[in-house]
């Protein structure tokens, strides 16, 4: 195997590693931008407060996406055992 096809499979991996995480992240994210404003508005410091709603924006958002990220896995997976031969 030559070194650039070992650095295009690690890239087309990080690729799709990114793909998957960034939906939830991006929701437990954002959730947790807005949940800790409302504590700075409020002045209500509690740690505990941002935990629940950060859980089920990400579940919701992985409930949604689930269909997607098995199409993006599958896909990948695919290609992936498809060019076994050639890269050998």
């Amino acid at each position: 195997m030559e070194p650039q096809v070992a650095i295009e499979l690690g890239r087309q991996a990080i690729w799709t590693a990114l793909l998957i995480g960034s939906p939830v992240l991006l929701a437990g994210m954002i959730v947790g931008l807005v949940i800790g404003l409302i504590q700075a508005l409020t002045q209500v410091q509690e740690q505990t407060v941002s935990f629940v709603p950060k859980i089920a924006a990400m579940m919701l958002v992985l409930s949604f996406v689930l269909p997607w990220l098995i199409a993006v896995l599958v896909d990948y997976s695919t290609h992936l055992i498809a060019t076994i031969p050639e890269t050998l």
